[in-house]
């Protein structure tokens, strides 16, 4: 039982501490206020309104029984207040001599000092006919007559005090209701608040177990909690994919660079075993040279993909017109195509761009690369001319500007990836059944998507027909900033 009521005091604690129930006690505290504001006011008017009532009554009076005297004397005076006193809840009616004697009236008792100033006056008072000694409250007005006789006319203020005493209480029962609602609001919301929170902790304590496939739950409502666990589920996501792909990237170095690393090792051991001459030596170190400058090059590729996936490339931002990068990278790559029977082609248009050139430059050349070394006329298909020879021969490099994006594409007519496996295509290490013949990491795709990730774009792999189209989408940047070319369209021909 104790153990129970531990945890029923420590729930309670964890709902009065959260902050919906705080604001519920302002905002709470605050309509109270506001309506003993309103209720005060109210009281306040209404009591203004009877007692301007009551006035405009006497006021009513007092013309009339000093008209009577004026007319007919103080004896006419006293008549006509004997025969006004008799009447069922009749005002007070006084008429006092100079030396303050009552000559006529229902006043029993005044509180001192009433008829020695004329004017208005709240009084208690007890009238002649009452046992009791106690006393009541009225609103008087004392007027001067003639002689130095004064008139005294008031009015009980008995059905004020009861109609105040009606709006205090429906006040003070009105406030109570507003509290206790508002509590029960407020532990509702509260508790309702805390269920999520509860259930969002939950998560995250999986989540920082190990468990990244845990997820926030998002309600319908579409409320500030909703968004951020959408927005965090989003982050989760990017967060699982990117910890999947470092997972995999791991596994594919120690699997990839494994066969390049025991290469080394073997040749360098067989070259100590074997007692060979100068030139074996020297071929061994080639080699070896050359089997290291592709693992640097892969570990370059590596890095490159990491600062563009990690965002660091976003400080070396740019204005730059993307078709120059074209014409550079075509003429960087014009002989090596030339040697692999192969010819590179180029369509540039004026396309600006702002990122980091030097990413993009690679990109683009990853592409130029994966083209002429896949890009080859397929033996099966010869075509029946010289002309179709020379089209099945040529790889086309364009830039060109298309609305708000710029297109940086590489066609070439080789044997070009499945549609099944393009999405396969761009992961790290991956290489497909037709490339294991030939050298290559695997990278060169891994590294033109995640470039045109961090630059907003995408790359896109489509079928030429036979043949491969590598397109690279970026976002377009307003050429305010850039001169464009005289002329717009270069086409050249290696």
């Amino acid at each position: 039982m104790d153990g129970k009521s531990d945890d029923s005091v420590t729930a309670l604690g964890k709902l009065f501490r959260t902050t919906a129930f705080r604001l519920t006690l302002v905002y709470l505290l605050l309509f109270a206020l506001f309506a003993a504001s309103l209720l005060g006011y109210f009281a306040w008017n209404t009591r203004r309104l009877i007692t301007d009532q009551i006035a405009a009554t006497v006021s009513e009076e007092i013309g009339l029984l000093t008209g009577v005297f004026n007319r007919r004397g103080l004896r006419g005076l006293v008549g006509a207040i004997e025969n006004r006193a008799l009447r069922p809840g009749s005002n007070l009616y006084l008429v006092t001599t100079p030396a303050g004697l009552a000559v006529a009236g229902n006043v029993g008792s005044l509180q001192p000092g009433v008829l020695q100033t004329a004017g208005w006056a709240e009084t208690a008072y007890r009238r002649l006919d009452e046992q009791d000694q106690a006393h009541h409250y009225a609103l008087v007005r004392v007027t001067d007559l003639s002689n130095r006789f004064r008139l005294l006319i008031g009015r009980d203020l008995e059905e004020r005090h009861r109609i105040i005493g009606v709006v205090a209480s429906a006040a003070q029962w009105s406030l109570l209701v507003v509290v206790v609602l508002g509590l029960c609001g407020g532990i509702f919301v509260a508790r309702r608040v805390l269920r999520r929170i509860d259930a969002m902790t939950g998560t995250t304590k999986r989540i920082m177990a190990g468990d990244l496939s845990g997820r926030l739950p998002v309600g319908r409502s579409g409320d500030e909690l909703d968004r951020l666990a959408a927005n965090l589920n989003a982050m989760l996501e990017r967060i699982e994919a990117l910890m999947n792909g470092l997972r995999e990237v791991s596994d594919n170095i120690a699997h990839d660079l494994k066969t390049p690393l025991t290469r080394l090792r073997n040749r360098a051991e067989e070259a100590l075993a074997k007692s060979g001459n100068e030139n074996d030596y020297r071929a061994v170190l080639e080699q070896t040279i050359e089997e290291s400058d592709s693992l640097i090059r892969t570990f370059n590729a590596l890095l490159m993909i990491a600062r563009a996936e990690s965002g660091h490339a976003c400080d070396n931002m740019a204005d730059f017109d993307a078709a120059a990068v074209t014409q550079g990278i075509h003429e960087l790559y014009e002989p090596l195509a030339e040697d692999n029977g192969l010819r590179l082609q180029v369509q540039t248009e004026f396309a600006p761009l702002h990122g980091n050139r030097e990413l993009i430059s690679q990109a683009l050349a990853n592409l130029v690369e994966n083209a002429i070394k896949y890009g080859q006329p397929s033996r099966a298909a010869q075509p029946l001319d010289a002309n179709e020879a020379a089209a099945d021969s040529t790889i086309l490099i364009e830039a060109r500007h298309r609305g708000d994006r710029v297109i940086l594409a590489v066609t070439d007519h080789g044997c070009g990836i499945p549609e099944a496996d393009r999405k396969h295509a761009v992961e790290r290490f991956v290489r497909l059944e037709a490339s294991r013949t030939l050298a290559g990491s695997g990278l060169g795709l891994s590294l033109a998507s995640a470039v045109a990730t961090l630059h907003g774009g995408d790359l896109i792999l489509e079928d030429a027909s036979p043949g491969l189209r590598a397109v690279l989408s970026l976002p377009a940047r307003s050429a305010s900033g850039l001169a464009a070319p005289a002329v717009d369209v270069q086409q050249t021909d290696a």
